[in-house]
């Protein structure tokens, strides 16, 4: 096993780190002042920006295949540049991209829906949680019904990220009752225009979901994404690509903490001595930088499966769940280190605890991802023992 990353890639990852180090986090007094005046943290067009430099610098499509402009680094690199993006609180993400299943489009809708979202002219979001149906997605109530040529939709969606801005959705829809989610739920793509509304849901966190609501939403039957009735499995392929995703990310924050946690351990005294002499602040460091390790490698892991074809579900559940933990861990153990000033907004800690515990809940709770992997277990799906099986 070579652990080590070849030159090229270094200099990817480093150049990303001074992208995010010099344009990125210069940014971060403005977020903070901004969120808590109640605005967004950037304007699209400071984020518009801010994807436009690093698209100059040769980074825009970071998963995009080549023949549609991106540059396709595989799922290792993305992983690693998600831990650089990370460090930061900043809401950045890189241009170019589009969902993984909208490549499934045929070749009209490619035109009218993939190849604007690219190049950021569009903007999507991701509907199949409901009110009743968050963890449990082949519980979905939405249905849409034939009329004519067209679909009619009707139901009520929840805590979709970017709902709000969208101007498109993918909407998962039962077609089929009696067949169930294996053959019963269809995708369709479905612009605003076509008169699903929007509304904003409050979080204690920076995360603006949005609820979702489609009464009588007339769609032509060519908006629908795949085949009619194979919707979860488009779904389930959303979901399991990018998992890994959310760990990699997780692994640049609690870094950055960590690194905030040791700076003030060095500078701040207590009885005489630098609380970074004292062993009950060793220890939460030491443990914070081991959780990150093995949080980073699951994750490479996870990545690594992806890379190669294998089905990466199993190995991303337990990067999500260990990441998601290691996370609120550490942001935890650095505000306990800083005392009564981490509790306060003159520093930013509060607002990372705040972010960071969203990551137990979204994209698959703490406990669907432990019943996942215990099932898989417990059912023989993978085995003990194996390494790269």
């Amino acid at each position: 096993m070579d652990f080590s990353l070849g030159d090229e890639e270094r200099q990817i990852r480093d150049t990303i780190r001074t992208f995010v180090e010099r344009e990125v986090m210069p940014l971060e007094d403005e977020v903070l002042r901004n969120e808590r005046a109640g605005l967004p943290g950037l304007e699209p067009g400071v984020l518009r920006e801010l994807q436009e430099k690093a698209k100059r610098a040769g980074f825009w499509g970071i998963n995009t295949p080549e023949e549609y402009g991106g540059i396709a680094l595989g799922a290792v690199m993305s992983a690693i540049l998600a831990m650089e993006v990370g460090r930061t609180f900043v809401p950045f993400s890189f241009g170019g991209s589009a969902d993984n299943i909208l490549y499934g489009a045929d070749e009209e809708q490619k035109k009218i829906y993939l190849l604007p979202t690219i190049a950021g002219e569009r903007r999507s979001c991701f509907a199949i949680t409901e009110p009743g149906a968050g963890s449990d997605a082949r519980n979905i109530r939405t249905r849409a019904t034939r009329s004519g040529a067209d679909w009619v939709i009707n139901g009520e969606k929840t805590f979709i990220t970017g709902g709000n801005e969208a101007d498109f959705c993918m909407v998962f829809a039962v077609t089929d009752r009696e067949k169930g989610a294996d053959g019963g739920i269809t995708c369709f793509l479905v612009d605003r225009d076509m008169g699903w509304k929007s509304s904003p849901i409050p979080t204690m966190g920076q995360w603006g979901p949005a609820a979702l609501s489609f009464q009588d939403v007339r769609v032509p039957a060519a908006n629908v994404l795949g085949e009619v009735g194979r919707g979860f499995d488009l779904a389930m392929r959303w979901i399991g690509q990018g998992r890994f995703m959310i760990p990699a990310r997780a692994v640049g924050a609690a870094e950055r903490l960590l690194g905030m946690a040791i700076d003030y351990a060095n500078i701040r005294e207590s009885m005489g001595h630098k609380i970074a002499d004292y062993q009950a602040i060793q220890w939460q460091i030491a443990d914070s930088q081991v959780e990150i390790e093995a949080t980073k490698w699951l994750t490479l892991y996870a990545a690594w499966r992806v890379s190669r074809g294998l089905d990466p579900r199993h190995a991303s559940s337990i990067a999500k769940l260990h990441g998601a933990t290691t996370a609120n861990n550490v942001v935890d153990r650095v505000l306990q280190i800083h005392g009564g000033m981490g509790y306060t907004k003159e520093l930013p800690i509060e607002r990372w605890y705040r972010e960071l515990r969203l990551l137990r809940i979204f994209e698959g709770t703490d406990e669907i991802q432990r019943r996942t992997i215990a099932r898989n277990l417990l059912k023989g799906h993978v085995r003990l023992g194996g390494i790269g099986d």
